[in-house]
């Protein structure tokens, strides 16, 4: 039977805080009230005991899970030596070097940072030192943070009421053929967004674009993969117009989509990469990559000019060197494949099974689920019943990002076939339950 949650204790801590911290705290945690307690690997448990599946990840920032044995031994040891300092120290050093075995050899040279919106504006900066030019083109569905230089590139209509923005960004339709922004159908569409970027940036931009950002899967649009047509008309456009390709990988790297890289699966060869999230484990850490040739640009490269406080602190370093070694002894990347494969070849069951599932999607551990009230239509479901599914998961214990009619599923990678099934059986067993009582119409 589905448990009362949250429970006493987690209720009382939740509201105790609430008298303290401001509106506006994320979603999931706003929904659920539970206060956590603990966790290992996959799995949560909360101040009353109760232990969830854990199918976000912290957004998909837990790479190797919760506490891992070498991670949790690294940090410890970090932290009785050294915690703060922009000085060189062997621990930042170490990472920087592995992480460099992990990169395309033309990606040389990494700047670290504290978060993802932090990294985007410094690629921001670096493609403006390159090309000695100042637009950028972003994509709807996007996301690539909240602070002011790249909110306008945010592609849904979260921004309202926030702007200004920073002048010269604009944005065109990504290839979300689910929901064709131009009403056409892959294939026979040609790909025809990508010939509509090309328009965009010819008639609504001064054509001094020093860079196209774009995510290899659209993560916060519910995990979109676009066709494999796309991302390298996207390139050739870039090439065209003299702009550097800037693939976000806060979310699709370090194994998230089955690759260590999302932009891999599309072979391309992009100027700049962001990363973040899984890079640290859960430790605050993002950076930018790319040549040696780009990144001696000024003022990029003039002293303190790519440099943050944060950035790179001994902490940091020691979470990300940490990370990378687990990645790499565990083999997480073929085990993001293989699992991810057998739970999205699970999940496509759905579809035909459950009369409001649209589409199943997604690469590696980066899973999407579409709900809608009709096929044919696409009609969204609506939230409401969206939010039951989310309190009905998380009763029967399963964390995950279901509140909404675009599900994103995105475990540690380090999550057991076993512990992932068996999440997949919770979501089973509350869709059945939606569709028998015909909840969705």
């Amino acid at each position: 039977m589905p448990k009362k949650i949250p429970g006493k204790k987690s209720l009382k801590i939740f509201k105790e805080e609430q008298q303290v911290i401001s509106p506006g705290f994320q979603g999931i945690a706003l929904y659920s009230r539970i206060a956590l307690s603990k966790g290992r690997n996959a799995i949560l448990t909360d101040e009353d005991g109760n232990r969830y599946i854990d199918f976000v990840a912290g957004l998909g920032v837990g790479s190797v899970g919760h506490c891992h044995p070498h991670y949790v031994k690294s940090l410890q040891a970090q932290i009785e030596r050294l915690t703060f300092s922009s000085f060189t120290t062997q621990v930042r050093k170490n990472f920087l070097k592995l992480l460099s075995t992990l990169l395309p050899k033309n990606l040389n040279r990494t700047q670290l940072f504290s978060s993802g919106a932090e990294a985007v504006e410094a690629a921001f900066r670096l493609a403006k030192s390159v090309t000695k030019k100042f637009e950028f083109v972003g994509f709807w569905g996007g996301f690539h943070g909240k602070t002011g230089g790249v909110l306008g590139l945010l592609g849904d209509d979260f921004k309202k009421d926030l702007g200004p923005f920073m002048p010269g960004l604009t944005l065109a339709p990504f290839a979300y053929c689910y929901r064709c922004p131009l009403s056409l159908k892959y294939p026979s569409c040609g790909i025809a967004c990508a010939d509509h970027l090309r328009k965009v940036i010819k008639i609504q931009t001064q054509q001094k674009i020093a860079g196209i950002i774009f995510e290899p899967i659209q993560g916060t649009a519910g995990n979109v993969v676009p066709p494999p047509e796309f991302l390298p008309a996207v390139q050739s456009i870039a090439k065209e117009f003299g702009a550097l390709l800037i693939s976000d990988e806060m979310q699709t790297g370090f194994g998230r989509t089955g690759k260590m890289w999302g932009f891999e699966a599309d072979g391309l060869s992009p100027d700049i990469l962001t990363v973040g999230k899984g890079i640290g484990g859960g430790f605050p850490l993002s950076g930018v990559v790319s040549s040696m040739e780009f990144c001696s640009a000024k003022p990029y490269s003039n002293p303190s000019g790519s440099s943050s406080s944060y950035g790179g602190n001994p902490l940091a370093s020691a979470a990300g060197l940490a990370t990378l070694e687990i990645i790499l002894k565990e083999n997480v990347v073929k085990n993001s494949e293989q699992l991810g494969k057998k739970m999205l070849a699970r999940l496509k069951t759905f579809e035909d099974k459950f009369g409001f599932v649209g589409e199943v999607r997604g690469r590696g551990m980066m899973i999407g689920i579409e709900l809608v009230k009709n096929k044919k239509t696409k009609e969204p479901l609506d939230k409401k019943v969206a939010r039951m599914i989310f309190e009905q998961c998380l009763r029967r214990g399963l964390l995950t990002l279901a509140y909404s009619p675009n599900i994103r599923m995105i475990p540690p990678l380090t999550i057991q076939e076993k512990t992932a099934m068996h999440g997949i059986e919770i979501m089973e067993e509350v869709f059945s339950e939606i569709d028998r009582k015909g909840l969705y119409r």
